[in-house]
């Protein structure tokens, strides 16, 4: 079967007689509601071998790391002295030159500085020694076979029957809420028994090879936790004397928050979990909202509506742990690094926002192709929301004027009287004020005192003023934004006043022009391309507010004999980012002074990126400007002159249509965007950490 070409998809079968094959092999390979399926049963197997083989390329994914710090890394050295040496597990080989690349780490190593946070979550979770991680690589290696046979198997040998795996896709949401309880609880006691006493004895100076194995005996963890095993759970026994475990307290000697509380964060997760999934099963069928629980349910149904589901929140929880990595630290000797930090935050960021897109598209795809597919019960929750979507749309769009006007129109009230001369009428901290007063009175709260690690600031309350309260506004009109338009995508995707028959044209559609009818940029497609653009643009403007805040208002040296901070970018935040000059000016020229002047240097790598990815960006463009009647035409006149020299080829070279081309810009956009800003970041703020250790 897999030698036929195309063979999921009869148009494919034919063969490569158009370049538009290629598109269309690449667009129809993993779209399984089109393929030729005899039964509804062969998509279930197709999609959860899927799945299944997705998931042995992250286990394959997490051993390569593991592999590579068992046998390259400085990983024992790092555990010794984590606050004067940095993670390192590739080591460049000198060929013509390249070994330029590796910068001196500490510990007698040198090799490229990793900011992937792994060192400090396999210290937190009580990793010590290289033959842990040998194990740890061979276990991954092992479930990566076991997937791949699993979906090979699956796929092509085992031809279960719908009702296995639809039971298996519909697990009550009770079910799920008590399995990830015990999963919490269970978590939590891995912390107890072997993290909480190998962390406790490394704290205390004990070298990391000495370190006990047998954390499972009784006498052994007792000698290290006296009373231990003397009644129920007391966390009280992993903790300070005199810190209570619902008090936050951070660890002076790691930077991080204390083991014990995140041990008893999870017991009281997992609890609330299990209590709430059994609530839920007693009032499922007795509440008077019994319907839409239903209608609920019902959704798991649809592939596509439980993963528009699961990405929405999977998104959201990246963003929200983006936000902890640094204000709540968890990771041992984390929060002092900041390149990790700031390449984690990244990270989750983009991530947050890409999960959220693939929802939005998604959700557009369960409209379209199974609302309303068997009956009205079916469709109840969405129903209910169709219902109102003209005023959920109305109301989003006057909220986004509103903010897009006040918003950056302070930004151009700023630098047009910052042009004139007249600093005294611009809003800022020394002239017109405009504090973020409901901030304000929250960070006196839940504020707290400046924590330090070793000489370098790890975090503190931050003073907000009316640049804050300005880059808010904009962060609040370009969510809206993107929320607008996903929406827009989403509820009108079966429908319309101007196209009423949406739904029977499918996701994606050509463009028909205003000559007949108008049809551009009203598909659900085009919904998520527009809407790609403004997660962009959301995520980016957050990303470079928090590398710049943090650099002038956080990040930096405590020195004690003044008591005062030496921050990173000398508090120049405040009184520059509250013009549209200032950001340019000061963070986007000032700051890139490292990834720029790079060539000779450790961080060279990172200049080579930011250079490829100011290219690829500038690619993207020609797709975007350019419509399908101009490349149409120099092929043309391409294949001519091949004619002419009668070279002609088999395949018929065919310009790409609008959604290809728009999906090649696209992509080409984004990557290159978040490849640039990236490499920017971390040759900073490595080039910074290197010099001050």
């Amino acid at each position: 079967m897999w030698s036929k070409v195309g063979h999921f998809y009869k148009p494919l079968a034919k063969g490569p007689y158009s370049t538009t094959w290629i598109w269309n092999l690449h667009a129809e390979a993993h779209d399984f509601d089109k393929h030729e399926i005899s039964s509804s049963a062969v998509r279930e197997r197709k999609i959860f071998s899927s799945n299944v083989a997705h998931l042995s390329l992250v286990f394959f994914w997490i051993g390569g790391m593991t592999f590579h710090a068992a046998y390259f890394s400085n990983y024992s050295s790092w555990l010794k002295d984590p606050k004067h040496c940095v993670p390192t597990a590739q080591y460049t080989w000198s060929i013509v030159g390249q070994d330029i690349l590796n910068s001196d780490v500490g510990g007698n190593f040198q090799g490229l500085y990793i900011t992937s946070g792994l060192f400090q979550l396999w210290r937190s979770q009580g990793i010590f020694t290289v033959v842990h991680l040998k194990y740890a690589c061979l276990a991954s290696l092992i479930f990566t076979l076991i997937s791949i046979i699993g979906s090979y198997i699956h796929m092509h040998i085992s031809w279960s029957t719908i009702s296995w795996f639809t039971k298996f896709r519909s697990l009550s949401l009770h079910h799920l809420s008590a399995l990830f309880g015990l999963g919490s609880i269970s978590y939590s006691g891995h912390i107890i028994h072997i993290s909480l006493p190998l962390n406790s004895l490394l704290d205390c100076g004990v070298d990391p090879i000495l370190s006990p194995q047998d954390l499972l005996s009784f006498n052994l963890y007792e000698s290290i936790f006296p009373g231990f095993g003397s009644g129920p759970i007391n966390i009280s026994l992993y903790l300070p004397t005199g810190v209570d475990v619902s008090i936050f307290f951070m660890n002076p000697s790691t930077g991080s928050i204390m083991l014990g509380q995140i041990a008893a964060h999870h017991i009281a997760i997992g609890l609330v979990l299990i209590v709430g999934g059994l609530v839920g099963f007693v009032l499922q069928s007795s509440s008077p909202l019994a319907k839409i629980s239903l209608g609920v349910a019902s959704l798991s149904h649809s592939w596509h509506a439980q993963l528009s589901i699961n990405m929405a929140i999977t998104g959201s929880a990246s963003i929200v742990f983006a936000h902890h990595i640094y204000s709540m630290p968890v990771y041992p000797f984390c929060a002092s690094d900041y390149p990790t930090v700031v390449c984690l935050f990244s990270h989750h960021i983009w991530l947050g926002g890409i999960f959220c897109l693939g929802s939005g598209a998604h959700a557009s795809i369960f409209m379209i192709r199974d609302y309303l597919s068997k009956d009205r019960l079916y469709s109840l929750p969405v129903e209910l929301v169709i219902c109102h979507r003209d005023i959920v749309i109305g109301h989003l769009i006057w909220v986004c004027i509103a903010l897009g006007f006040h918003s950056f129109a302070l930004y151009i009230h700023n630098d047009t009287l910052q042009a004139l001369g007249r600093p005294e009428d611009m809003f800022c901290d020394n002239s017109i004020q405009l504090k973020p007063v409901f901030a304000i009175w929250l960070e006196s709260i839940v504020g707290f005192d400046i924590e330090v690690l070793d000489g370098k600031v790890l975090r503190m309350t931050q003073e907000l003023g009316t640049a804050d309260f300005i880059v808010h506004h904009v962060h609040a009109f370009t969510i809206h934004t993107t929320s607008l338009i996903l929406l827009k995508g989403t509820l009108y995707a079966r429908s319309s006043m101007l196209v009423p028959d949406k739904a029977l044209l499918g996701f994606r559609y050509p463009c028909d022009g205003p000559g007949r009818g108008g049809t551009c940029q009203i598909s659900p497609w085009d919904h998520i391309y527009l809407a790609t653009f403004w997660m962009y643009n959301t995520c980016s403007v957050v990303l470079f507010h928090y590398f710049w805040k943090m650099q002038s208002d956080v990040w930096g040296t405590y020195e004690e004999s003044s008591q005062s901070i030496v921050h990173l970018s000398a508090g120049d935040y405040s009184s520059n980012a509250g013009t549209v000059n200032g950001w340019l000016r000061n963070l986007l020229w000032a700051q890139s002074a490292q990834v720029i002047s790079s060539y000779g240097t450790s961080v060279s790598g990172y200049g080579f990126i930011f250079i490829s990815s100011h290219f690829v960006w500038a690619f993207s463009l020609m797709f975007l400007f350019s419509g399908r009647g101009y490349w149409q035409e120099l092929i043309e006149s391409i294949v001519w002159s091949h004619v002419k020299l009668k070279l002609v080829a088999n395949v018929q070279p065919r310009a790409l249509s609008i959604s290809q081309g728009r999906a090649v810009g696209v992509t080409h956009f984004v990557l290159g965007g978040i490849g640039c800003s990236w490499a920017y970041f971390i040759a900073r703020m490595i080039v910074l950490s290197l010099s001050k250790s």
